[in-house]
């Protein structure tokens, strides 16, 4: 007989927050993912293109976690047309011991969308300067509110602009940020207007063609760009990647596949065997990440089967330490 806990995304909500400690959690796992022997296959990706479909799979195996989580991710980005939000999904948690499920993780995408802002504030902390402290932040959904709340944990940001394509959900996003966050966000019409200035850019949106240009990029920004998630996602000119100081990848067998990275190949602009630094090679100490003041930094985040398997470990341990779940013995 084997015993597991399911967890509700209530449960998961009041155990999990974004806050330092995700954020390390997500950091400690970039960094397992440059100097341990960490097993993570590709993506699998379901595309289902007449409903605006994809359902990803991700999974990763830590060596010295007692689970590994497997990831089942769907985005249908025409469910708000219908009152539905457009991600959800869940994740199982199983002993990496003896293969048997621990934990049934319904979090409806939740986890996902605190481990993926987690993950920008680990790109910020590593590639922007410190004391940045306006961001501009392209999208107007639930992972445009969090990468801004994200940014707030590693720098002293102290006003914040928006732009997205549909401009009133911009300013209502604006308005609920300013409220929520305590700090000037403001809704920008013209998306190089919101970039003019910018210490942190982070571009949030399912785009498929470029919504930024390189040229508006200047000296001493850093831009993560957290959109580009599959081959026809592209949210940053190509010509950006070439024109950075410094690219880096959360992993770069990914990014040359699906992320911007793999657009500036395509282009031509950048050889398919380029290399370039990892998050998690700057996170251990590895490589180097910003240089000087004056350099333009670039992180191109796909998402990671092991910032899955993290976060549902986290999980899993403050709902056993909370008691939290409902038991299930089959």
């Amino acid at each position: 007989m084997s015993r597991m806990i399911i967890l509700t995304e209530a449960d998961l909500r009041r155990v999990v927050t974004l806050d330092a400690d995700a954020v390390a959690c997500v950091e400690d796992a970039f960094r397992a993912l440059a100097t341990k022997a960490v097993a993570m296959p590709p993506i699998l990706r379901l595309d289902i293109p007449e409903h605006r479909g994809e359902v990803d799979v991700k999974t990763a195996y830590v060596p010295g976690l007692d689970g590994f989580a497997i990831k089942i991710s769907p985005g249908f980005f025409g469910n708000p047309d219908i009152g539905l939000p457009s991600t959800n999904g869940m994740m199982v948690l199983l002993s990496a011991k003896t293969g048997l499920v621990q934990a049934l993780l319904l979090d409806n995408g939740y986890l996902t969308d605190v481990r993926t802002a987690a993950a920008g504030a680990v790109a910020a902390k590593y590639l922007s300067r410190q004391d940045s402290s306006v961001a501009a932040i392209f999208g107007a959904g639930m992972q445009a509110r969090l990468q801004l709340q994200a940014l707030m944990l590693v720098r002293p940001i102290r006003e914040a602009r928006i732009w997205a394509r549909d401009a009133e959900k911009a300013q209502k996003v604006a308005a609920d940020l300013t409220r929520t966050l305590g700090i000037s966000v403001a809704a920008m019409a013209d998306p190089q207007m919101a970039v003019a200035g910018a210490d942190v850019i982070v571009t949030t949106t399912p785009s498929e063609t470029p919504i930024l240009k390189a040229e508006w990029l200047e000296l001493g920004q850093h831009l993560t760009a957290m959109g580009s998630d599959a081959e026809h996602k592209n949210e940053i000119e190509p010509a950006a990647i070439v024109g950075a100081g410094l690219y880096v990848a959360d992993s770069l067998g990914q990014t040359r596949r699906l992320g911007e990275l793999h657009h500036a190949i395509e282009a031509g602009l950048v050889a398919r065997d380029a290399a370039f630094a990892e998050l998690g090679r700057i996170a251990a100490g590895l490589e180097q990440g910003r240089s000087d003041a004056s350099q333009i930094t670039i992180a191109d985040l796909t998402g990671t089967g092991i910032q899955d398997t993290a976060i549902a470990t986290l999980a899993f341990s403050r709902a056993t330490s909370a008691g939290a779940g409902t038991p299930f013995e089959s």
